[in-house]
């Protein structure tokens, strides 16, 4: 049935968009909300530190990234303090052990309808940007770069803003 849903299409990318009334904002690309870049955490990190630096920076979430560049998740603060209190985790475990494996992708050529879309069912989606990478034998490869992290309140910010009634 989700090959039957257009809003599924839309997001896994297989329609570029069918909504017959967009709003105004629905073309623009994701580039346009003019995020800040994004904190990241590398995998070994501790539940312990991973709280205290979100605390810290103010932040609610940061995509957890190996040095290889790899995305590996994300990690939410609500979900790093739950998994410790419930006994789940220990404050001293990476913070890979609560990280979230399930989470959506976005470029910043894509459409903020594209975004909405993704938003609906997700939090947040993490906003990659692809880049080619060369190494030392000259053999070329695509690594995708943490650009930004976006939430459903940046994109209503940014709608109302720019409100163009």
């Amino acid at each position: 049935s989700k090959f039957l849903n257009d809003k599924w299409m839309i997001k896994n990318g297989f329609l570029n968009d069918v909504q017959e009334h967009k709003p105004w904002w629905w073309n623009i690309k994701v580039q346009k909300l003019n995020l800040s870049a994004p904190l990241i955490l590398l995998p070994e990190v501790s539940c312990q530190k991973a709280i205290e630096i979100l605390q810290e920076k103010g932040y609610d979430q940061a995509p957890v990234v190996a040095e290889s560049g790899l995305i590996l998740g994300m990690v939410t603060l609500s979900n790093t303090l739950t998994s410790v209190l419930a006994g789940n985790a220990q404050f001293s475990d990476p913070v890979t052990k609560v990280t979230y494996d399930q989470f959506s992708k976005i470029g910043l050529e894509d459409s903020l309808g594209k975004l909405s879309c993704i938003l609906e069912n997700d939090h947040f989606a993490i906003i990659v940007h692809e880049q080619m990478q060369f190494d030392g034998n000259g053999s070329s490869f695509m690594k995708q770069m943490v650009f930004g992290v976006v939430t459903a309140m940046d994109l209503l910010t940014f709608v109302s803003r720019n409100d163009k009634k």
